[in-house]
């Protein structure tokens, strides 16, 4: 009876306890949604559309005042405005694009080099009569690349810096200075210090003819906004079967439904201006796989790049400003090389080169981008703190032109381009280094980020617990890459072997850091009582003298073997020692008197000694982990509380972190 009272008891506080939980969940929804919908009115109201019309007159009146240089920009220099404007410049006089800070990870020297490209096209040079090809390999970020340009166009059109006007119902929105006679384009530079270029458009000079007389005075202006939904000032091509595809998917063609109505195919008003060059006219026309069309298409996309004009049957040159970006893949290009005639096509593009990031660090951002946009079942899903890194670590070393170097130097290289501490180098050392080693062909083959999420995805599915570790993650890569009808089969012993190198190189390195740390806390005291016991000793060595032995009491010489071989975990060598010891004295001097206690934080390179040193001495505890001796209290609390470390605040959760501590445990048994 008592015991139906305890559970009854126990059930009704349990459901209190979900009530309770289940109020602060739902107050704190109430708080999210709350800010969602605060955040969603206040874009709104910073992207409310002002919109403006009048005619030609009321805008030379209202709008051009002050804003000439402005209304006059070419689209080079509009886009490069906007880049600045989502722009800022480091301590070291770099310009970075926040377009891209949140998207595209590792790639900032493909990144300098489009802006390099735009920032020279504004100012004016050749460039700016160039096509701009990003060349890459798959899901390198060459597209990605292009959406963010395009997404910062539409949001800089809807900023007072970003204004573009266009002559209301034209179907290439043109600047309406166009309006200006050339004979008063002279006076135009006069009074407002600003270039005019371009010519009206067949249709509103049609326009301009019947529905206003020639008095341009009257034609109607608008605000625009640049939208590739909105088919304005963004327009995309992607090609189709090349044998069947037709200019007219670039240029249009006569409207049959409007030639009865016009009586004439050469009216510009029975004309289709559905062309994707129509849509980017004053912004941005993005080609897919450009190398794929015809060659008719391309010649007709470098002349409106060179010479601002396309020219189709019946109508005169049609002037159209616009940035011409496109992209395409390695094996398309390879394949364009080889054609000769093709040379005078390649001499009038501006190639930037968009390869894989050979950084992990930066490839392991990519990884978490991907896994934040996907499912929650696939976002849910705990990842040991090395998961990405190590999956990354292979996609690298899969990157690397496969030659004779040794692991060896395969690591030390990722080592270099991951920013990391090699052998003591200098940055500037390192910076030479990584330019000095790099090869022409290094991340422009092997595994695609798309590759690994793949793996990662398998590994989810196949798992039985909602927690993946790193041992986990490798072993569905081996799995992805031995299945895998695209690999031959050399490449893929390659590759294998590349995963034992990331687990042996990388995640052992880490994994044991981890618990080096953990374990350290554990055993904090007995840290500190090494470095009173390293301190006194060095203090006895520099003063030659003897110490007494806290243990026999008796007189004797400094312990220069202890001193060794806390001084060698952190690679100080024996030529060094002296300096090495002079410098933690002086160290513990000045906190002596400051008042202050010499303690594990004091001196950073001598606490990963001690603790690396604590670490090689109390194994034990940690053998006892995978041991079927069963460890006594004390050292099952210790592991206990290295366990539980490692869940809070290393980022494992408790699988992982029980994984971690018997992996280690291995690796102890083997050395």
């Amino acid at each position: 009876m008592t015991r139906q009272s305890d559970d009854a008891s126990a059930a009704a506080a349990s459901a209190g306890a979900n009530t309770a939980a289940d109020n602060t969940t739902d107050a704190g929804g109430a708080a999210q949604h709350a800010g969602f919908v605060h955040g969603m009115a206040a874009w709104a109201e910073k992207h409310r559309i002002t919109p403006w019309r009048g005619s030609f007159a009321d805008f030379l009146e209202q709008i051009l005042p002050g804003r000439a240089a402005l209304l006059t920009r070419s689209a080079h220099q509009y886009l490069w405005d906007m880049m600045r404007w989502n722009g800022q410049t480091d301590d070291n006089g770099r310009f970075r694009c926040r377009l891209f800070d949140d998207e595209l990870f590792g790639i900032d020297e493909a990144i300098d080099r489009v802006a390099a490209y735009f920032k020279a096209a504004a100012a004016g040079s050749e460039v700016g009569r160039r096509m701009l090809l990003l060349l890459g390999p798959p899901s390198g970020g060459k597209s990605t690349m292009v959406i963010l340009l395009k997404r910062g166009l539409e949001e800089y059109s809807h900023s007072s810096e970003g204004a573009l006007y266009g002559i209301a119902g034209c179907p290439v929105h043109e600047s309406p200075l166009h309006l200006v006679p050339h004979s008063m384009r002279a006076d135009f530079r006069a009074s407002y210090d600003a270039e005019l270029q371009g010519e009206l458009c067949p249709h509103c000079r049609a326009r301009l003819e019947e529905q206003y007389a020639g008095d341009f005075l009257r034609m109607p202006v608008e605000r625009i906004h640049l939208s590739e939904a909105g088919r304005c000032g963004i327009g995309t091509y992607a090609p189709h079967d090349p044998t069947t595809a037709d200019l007219a998917d670039l240029v249009g063609s006569v409207d049959l439904s409007k030639v009865a109505q016009y009586g004439d195919e050469g009216d510009p008003r029975a004309w289709s201006w559905s062309g994707a060059v129509y849509a980017a006219s004053r912004g941005m026309l993005e080609m897919i796989e450009i190398l794929k069309v015809k060659r008719e298409f391309l010649y007709l996309l470098l002349t409106l790049t060179q010479e601002k004009n396309v020219k189709v049957s019946r109508f005169p040159l049609i002037y159209l400003d616009e940035t011409i970006l496109a992209h395409t893949n390695l094996a398309e290009f390879r394949k364009f090389l080889q054609e000769s005639e093709n040379e005078a096509l390649l001499d009038r593009m501006v190639i930037v080169q968009v390869p894989y990031t050979l950084n992990y660090r930066e490839e392991a951002r990519i990884y978490r981008k991907l896994i934040l946009a996907a499912a929650p079942a696939f976002r849910d899903v705990h990842l040991d703190p090395h998961v990405l890194h190590a999956a990354a670590v292979f996609a690298i070393l899969s990157r690397m032109p496969e030659g004779e170097d040794k692991e060896a130097e395969l690591v030390k290289k990722l080592r270099i381009y991951a920013n990391e501490d090699v052998d003591d180098l200098q940055p500037a050392d390192l910076r030479r280094m990584r330019e000095r080693d790099k090869s022409p062909d290094e991340g422009l083959s092997g595994v695609s980020p798309r590759f690994v999420i793949n793996a990662l995805s398998h590994a989810i599915i196949s798992a039985q617990r909602n927690s993946l570790s790193t041992m986990d993650v490798l072993l569905a890569l081996k799995d992805g890459i031995e299945n895998d009808a695209r690999i031959e089969p050399r490449r893929k012993r390659k590759w294998v072997d590349y995963l034992v190198l990331t687990r042996k190189d990388f995640y052992n390195r880490w994994v044991k850091a981890d618990v080096h740390k953990a374990l350290f806390v554990s055993f904090e005291q007995e840290a500190q009582d090494l470095l009173n016991k390293y301190l006194d000793e060095v203090e006895a060595m520099l003063d030659n003298r003897q110490i007494r032995d806290p243990i026999t009491s008796e007189e004797r010489r400094p312990d220069e073997r202890f001193l060794r071989a806390v001084e060698e975990k952190i690679h100080i060598s024996d030529s060094g020692k002296q300096s090495f010891r002079q410098e933690v004295v002086r160290k513990a001097m000045s906190a002596f008197k400051r008042g202050e206690a010499f303690g594990l934080a004091s001196h950073a390179p001598l606490h990963d000694a001690i603790q690396q040193y604590l670490f090689e001495q109390r194994r034990d505890v940690l053998r006892l982990v995978g041991s079927a001796k069963r460890p006594d209290d004390d050292v099952r609390a210790r592991i206990s509380a290295v366990e539980q470390r490692l869940v809070d605040e290393y980022g494992y959760d408790s699988h992982s972190a029980r994984e971690a501590l018997n992996y280690v445990t291995t690796l102890l048994a083997q050395e």
